[in-house]
């Protein structure tokens, strides 16, 4: 295949992969060639999809100075493109709201006392809250069909957590994670983050989500305006939590508050849905506990008492 690849002057470093991990094969080098072939016979900027405006070609940067071109790997090169569809496909709208997590980071800290190997990290909190709340609003946890005109309620819950790694965006699945305890999902995000950064995961823990959330408070932040990982219809973006002012029955204390941005199909999902799944999620980061008296649900659980699908 590499032989292959320097006979005809591909490059493989900028080919797509076809099999496991991205992995190339002789066949992906030949479609390569092909495309860059038909590049060259028709040099008119080429639609970035159906029905979308094309892409206006780039000026001589070389004009202006000294520039250095190194080609795009495959996994930016998928988060390219599915960042252009999801942003010319879906009307994003953001939702802005705040979480005292103080009880929260109590338990954290109880927990890593008793059980100081458990990863219990705020984004397995988080996944555990979405997965509960994607119960109660199964709007959030549908796909529009626009072709057919209908909406798809999925009975099932899996989960996608934004993973950060030398090799660009990496969003795992949690599987039935609405099924899942707390301990449970702290070690399996735990786990597929390090297979992420690391030795890499199968196609199919990167398939299937209905959900996803990306944490960037480890880096820092305030807020920041998510782009929803499309077919899905939403995604819940963590800030970094920092000490505020907060009234507090007669007086003002200083809590921890974590800032939480919540991007939205507004196609399928109206401002005021919105705001009451994000007011959903932060009350119960606020109530940790709550959330685990609630429990998994069973294998025949249903969606919840919100709003429900036809």
């Amino acid at each position: 295949m590499r032989k292959l690849a320097r006979e005809i002057g591909v490059d493989v470093d900028v080919v797509q992969g076809s099999g496991a991990n991205g992995r190339v094969s002789l066949d992906d080098v030949k479609a390569h060639a092909r495309r860059a072939m038909e590049q060259l016979r028709s040099p008119a900027p080429r639609p970035t999809g159906p029905g979308q405006a094309p892409v206006p070609a780039l000026p001589d940067f070389s004009r202006w100075g000294a520039v250095e071109r190194r080609p795009m790997r495959n996994v930016r090169r998928a988060v390219a493109r599915r960042m252009s569809t999801a942003w010319q496909t879906v009307p994003h709208v953001t939702q802005h709201d705040r979480a005292d997590v103080g009880e929260l980071e109590a338990v954290r800290r109880t927990l890593k006392r008793t059980s100081p190997d458990l990863p219990l990290t705020v984004t397995a909190f988080a996944v555990a809250v979405c997965a509960a709340a994607l119960r109660e609003f199964p709007q959030f946890n549908a796909s529009l069909d626009t072709e057919r005109e209908e909406i798809v309620y999925k009975r099932y819950v899996n989960i996608g957590v934004a993973v950060d790694t030398e090799r660009g965006l990496i969003v795992p699945v949690i599987p039935d994670a609405d099924r899942k305890s707390l301990t449970a999902l702290s070690t399996e995000i735990a786990e597929v983050a390090a297979a992420a950064r690391t030795t890499g995961l199968p196609r199919e823990r990167l398939e299937g989500g209905t959900f996803t959330i990306t944490n960037l408070g480890g880096l820092g932040g305030t807020a920041f305006t998510p782009i929803v990982n499309y077919p899905e219809v939403a995604i819940l973006g963590l800030s970094r939590s920092a000490p505020a002012p907060v009234w507090v029955g007669d007086r003002f204390e200083p809590r921890p508050m974590l800032p939480l941005s919540l991007s939205y199909d507004h196609r399928l999902i109206d401002g005021a849905d919105a705001v009451r799944f994000l007011r959903w999620v932060a009350d119960r980061l606020e109530h940790p506990l709550l959330l685990e008296l609630r429990g998994p649900v069973a294998p025949e659980g249903k969606p919840g008492s919100g709003e429900s699908a036809p």
